[in-house]
């Protein structure tokens, strides 16, 4: 396992049931590899720190083309 990996902590699955984007009130996918909680909808990435997914649409970061082709 490299360091980045030991690093990510998973999201409990039953909080991931119950999230949604604060702004487009979307269901979320979680990209673990990325550490980031993903709305298609809304074109934002979540980051998770620590297992703690940060809620803020202030935090999030803007999604491109590119990932949001990737997702769908």
């Amino acid at each position: 396992m490299t360091d980045v990996q030991t690093q990510i902590k998973d999201v409990d699955p039953k909080l991931l049931e119950i999230l949604v984007c604060p702004a487009s009130k979307d269901r979320l996918i979680y990209r673990r590899e990325a550490g980031e909680l993903v709305s298609p909808k809304a074109r934002l990435a979540y980051p998770v720190r620590d297992g703690i997914p940060i809620m803020l649409v202030e935090e999030a970061r803007e999604l491109s083309d590119e990932e949001i082709a990737a997702i769908r």
